[in-house]
């Protein structure tokens, strides 16, 4: 079966909407944070909803109307926003398997891995597209990246493992405060259950990864399929050969980087810089 065509909301929409929500819950009395609390969410969560940069679900929007006293404007709202679709097919088809992968291996030498990306730094990583995106694209697609990253956190997060360029922990995208920013998000990500986080250190003799990046991932049914990154159109790998290749290799990657804990200490000194 192929998957479903995946679609994200309009940008000006999702900014008007929040400002909704931000109407609503300032008519309340309420702060962010109290807000928050009442939602069981993050303080961060509501302050990125009311400003547009992450798209309201609908059992959020549910639970809002019944605090905000919303009367069903919000559900109105949210069923009748305009959707783009923003993605071409392949990576559609990967944002598919992403969703329910029960494992992923994933290496990266250009820059950190979408699911791992703070805000602030994957509007730097769009805004460096060239052609050059529109503002309400970029929104659209960092909301996009944000929301995937959810399958960290939830109940039964995959197994996931990450092997890093030291030179593209170093790049500073968006400037020091992007830069210090996503380096404590990625030493905080490096603590969460069933994450695994490797480093390749600049300076070595031996490599890999030299063809490029690509991505690991297992089904619930426990099919392994490989993701392969190109600059005009990446592509989905399900041959068992091809797949068993890639795999050797991020077999070796993981024997040439520096392990978790050595990983966690080179963050920790680059964070000591600040």
């Amino acid at each position: 079966m192929p998957p479903k065509k995946r679609h994200r909301r309009n940008a000006s929409a999702m900014k008007m909407l929040g400002a909704q929500v931000g109407a609503l819950r300032r008519a309340q009395g309420l702060t962010q944070r109290q807000l928050a609390g009442r939602l069981l969410v993050d303080e961060e969560t509501v302050a990125s909803i009311e400003q547009g940069r992450r798209p309201l679900k609908e059992d959020l929007a549910v639970a809002l109307e019944k605090i905000l006293a919303a009367r069903g404007v919000l559900t109105a709202a949210l069923e009748n926003m305009p959707e783009v679709d923003l993605f071409p097919r392949w990576a559609e088809e990967y944002m598919d398997l992403e969703r329910e992968a029960i494992a992923l291996s994933w290496y990266d030498n250009q820059v950190l891995p979408g699911i791992l990306q703070t805000d602030p730094y994957a509007r730097a990583v769009f805004s460096n597209e060239v052609p050059t995106l529109h503002e309400d694209d970029i929104s659209l697609r960092v909301a996009a990246r944000m929301e995937r990253q959810e399958i960290l956190h939830r109940q039964a997060p995959p197994t996931a493992s990450f092997v890093i360029s030291e030179v593209t922990v170093r790049d500073r995208l968006g400037g020091d405060e992007v830069y210090f920013g996503q380096l404590r998000h990625l030493r905080e990500a490096a603590d969460l259950p069933g994450v695994t986080l490797q480093i390749m250190p600049i300076g070595r003799d031996v490599h890999a990864g030299l063809s490029g990046p690509f991505i690991l991932l297992e089904t619930p049914d426990h099919q392994r399929i490989a993701y392969v990154e190109a600059q005009r159109g990446s592509q989905l790998v399900a041959d068992p050969d091809e797949v068993s290749l890639l795999e050797r290799k991020y077999a070796m990657l993981r024997t040439q980087a520096l392990n978790a804990q050595e990983s966690k200490g080179l963050l920790d000194r680059l964070l000591g810089e600040q």
